[in-house]
């Protein structure tokens, strides 16, 4: 996925910190127990690891419903298949690394709306999740899959920590 500097306006940029009060609100409204999180990616692309990551850090806070993570990834190639596991009754909120400007590197974009994974190496695929998280692990340039092939894995794993502490915080999981 790719964010622009400006978008469509329905995303809002925000830092760790932000991202508590993200997951406070969804959980104002919904169980943990009805929220699945979809964290989307694969372990064979360092800035693509975030999802899985993310995924593996979630169940170790105890959340009870999270596809893809590091032993089983959700990516490109088992998207379709994994999202038809989640129960129609499921809140889903969906998890993908994308690569940014410079000025958003480090941040997170979320939204109430569905996430387009794969957007920023031309994959297509279809748009998932009730609300969405969308970590710029990177810089967006002219050759995305290069880009999340080398992207420092320490900024990942930060990302990865900070999202599920945060989903931790706002759910009143302990860990």
């Amino acid at each position: 996925m790719a964010i622009r500097e400006q978008g469509s306006g329905k995303r809002s940029k925000m830092d760790d910190v932000g991202l508590v009060s993200f997951f406070m609100e969804i959980a104002a409204l919904h169980s943990a127990k009805k929220v699945t999180f979809l964290c989307i990616g694969t372990d064979r692309s360092t800035g693509d690891a975030l999802g899985p990551l993310t995924g593996s850090k979630l169940l170790e806070y105890g959340f009870p419903h999270v596809i893809g993570t590091l032993p089983s990834p959700c990516d490109a190639d088992n998207l379709v298949a994994r999202v038809a596991e989640i129960p129609s009754e499921h809140i889903i909120i969906a998890v993908d690394a994308c690569l940014g400007p410079p000025i958003a590197l480090g941040y997170y974009f979320v939204s109430n709306e569905p996430l387009q994974p794969a957007q920023s190496v031309g994959v297509c695929l279809p748009a998932v999740g009730h609300y969405s998280l969308a970590a710029i692990v990177d810089i967006n340039g002219p050759k995305p899959y290069r880009t999340l092939q080398t992207t420092p894995l320490h900024r990942v794993m930060v990302m990865a920590e900070q999202i599920a502490a945060a989903a931790a915080k706002g759910f009143g999981i302990g860990g």
